[in-house]
């Protein structure tokens, strides 16, 4: 054979191990270039189903408003509200509702990064010790104050703790290689997360007086005081958003391997890192408000793929805005199915959750990635 066969030969095998790696690993570059604009009809359905979860959360409670004058006051018309409906609306519902939006999306759209990051549709935002790391700084707080969670030291000791747990495991995955891989990230935050439940767990041993509150927050909830849980947050979810965004596009050649992402010019160890702190900070500011709310990141990103795409141009934009709307009808069910009680936003979350997660198991493990 002459060497421009051979030549030949050797770039045809490296492109069918390329394709069928590919192949394997759920991101075939092909068909995410393929479906890779987004649709104004996805858009407009995002769009719609915030909408949607904006009027029926805001409009649902004890106290019976009428649709219409919810949707005039929103709109800043003459709505015809008493000022006791008034109040119920804007301070009491509108900030439950825009807080469950914030989180949702967030969670959603962490969710999607790390599966196009880390190159598994099984990662959630949680993955980096990000939930542990909360749970403990929560708990602290809680046993210190007697057991009492407040609006401003709770969110912010579990955001300090989400980042520290984030922060130690990407120290500890430069430690053992010298470099960041991938498989290195994620069995630290394995390591870090089994490290920090059991100090959790000890606290919480040390101190049962307060278990009780510690485990309520645990399940996850979106009740509010008001708008400060929704202000404390907007900062960092902005920041994290505007850079998930903007690298929607690098998610895409990502998707082929670092390899081959070299090959077009990308640095895709700097590129991973920027979007693993960026991920990191917007799981981090909405645990600290709403508690560990499971399988969002999971089942919102999914349903997105199957429906209108597998490119990351499509999938972040619709897991923001399908993700907020899915959240925040969730908390409508959660408290209203046993009102006046309110059954935890993760219980009914996991109840969604496990099955879907189990049929995206399935999925994975047909794919081999399991």
């Amino acid at each position: 054979m002459t060497a421009t066969g051979t030549s030949a030969s050797a770039r045809d095998s490296a492109g069918r191990d390329t394709a069928s790696t590919d192949a394997r690993s759920g991101h075939d570059p092909r068909q995410a270039v393929g479906v890779a604009r987004l649709r104004p009809r996805w858009l407009a359905l995002g769009l719609l189903a915030v909408v949607v979860a904006l009027v029926v959360g805001t409009v649902t409670g004890p106290a019976t408003v009428s649709p219409l004058e919810v949707v005039r006051d929103l709109l800043g018309l003459d709505s015809g509200l008493s000022a006791q409906q008034a109040t119920i609306v804007r301070e009491i519902r509108l900030p439950r509702v825009v807080l469950g939006l914030l989180v949702g999306a967030l969670l959603a759209v962490c969710g999607a990064t790390y599966q196009g990051v880390f190159r598994n549709p099984l990662a959630d935002p949680y993955l980096l010790g990000a939930a542990a790391g909360a749970g403990l700084g929560a708990t602290l707080v809680i046993v210190a104050r007697g057991g009492m969670t407040t609006p401003l030291a709770t969110p912010l000791a579990a955001f300090a703790g989400a980042l520290v747990a984030v922060a130690l495991t990407y120290l500890l995955s430069r430690a053992s290689e010298g470099r960041v891989l991938p498989s290195t990230l994620v069995l630290a935050g394995v390591a870090v997360t089994s490290f920090l439940t059991a100090l959790q767990t000890f606290v919480q041993q040390r101190n049962q007086d307060t278990l009780r509150s510690v485990y309520a927050w645990i399940l996850g909830r979106l009740s509010t005081a008001g708008w400060a849980e929704v202000l404390l947050v907007l900062p960092y979810a902005a920041v994290a958003v505007a850079v998930l965004l903007l690298h929607r596009r690098i998610l895409d050649v990502m998707a082929v391997g670092d390899d081959e992402a070299a090959s077009l010019g990308l640095d895709a160890r700097r590129r991973r890192l920027v979007l693993v702190v960026a991920a990191s900070l917007g799981t981090a500011a909405a645990v600290s408000v709403s508690g560990l709310i499971a399988f969002v990141g999971i089942i919102v990103p999914h349903f997105v793929r199957l429906v209108a795409g597998s490119s990351y141009r499509v999938i972040i934009p619709l897991s923001l805005l399908f993700g907020g709307a899915f959240l925040a009808l969730t908390d409508l069910l959660a408290r209203s199915l046993l009102a006046p009680s309110e059954i935890p936003i993760g219980v009914v979350t996991a109840f969604f959750g496990a099955p879907f997660f189990l049929v995206v198991l399935r999925t994975a493990r047909g794919q081999g990635l399991t």
